[in-house]
């Protein structure tokens, strides 16, 4: 009887366990080499001191727990368009759709910010 229900205490360990991992696996889909371009970036607009490491890596974290990587990948990749010159990047200024993605980064951004380096 002691013995079902140690098993049964472990198995619901285990399950909540996985669950926590799946659940941080979520939250973490950023990879490593666009967290270091990211705190890079950061860290270059905002200065190269320990504290400025500190406050970039936590907007990076408040960032990702608001805004998947896909999402941040697309609304990047419209902003960059948005640089050029020409028809192609008139349609990614002018298009509704691409304004909305960047509007989520950015506000995911602000977001970030006022957690981070006002909190």
């Amino acid at each position: 009887m002691i013995r079902r229900r140690v098993e049964g205490a472990a198995l619901a360990v285990l399950a909540l366990a996985g669950l926590t991992l799946a659940a941080r696996a979520e939250e973490n889909d950023y990879p490593t080499d666009a967290r270091v371009d990211y705190v890079f970036a950061c860290m270059a607009a905002n200065g190269q001191t320990r504290e400025n490491l500190q406050k970039c890596s936590c907007s990076l974290d408040q960032l990702a727990a608001i805004l998947p990587y896909d999402k941040y990948v697309q609304a990047s990749t419209i902003l960059s368009m948005r640089q050029g010159i020409g028809q192609r990047s008139n349609e990614f200024r002018s298009t509704k759709v691409f304004d909305d993605r960047v509007a989520d980064l950015r506000r995911a951004q602000a977001e970030a910010e006022i957690r981070c380096y006002r909190g």
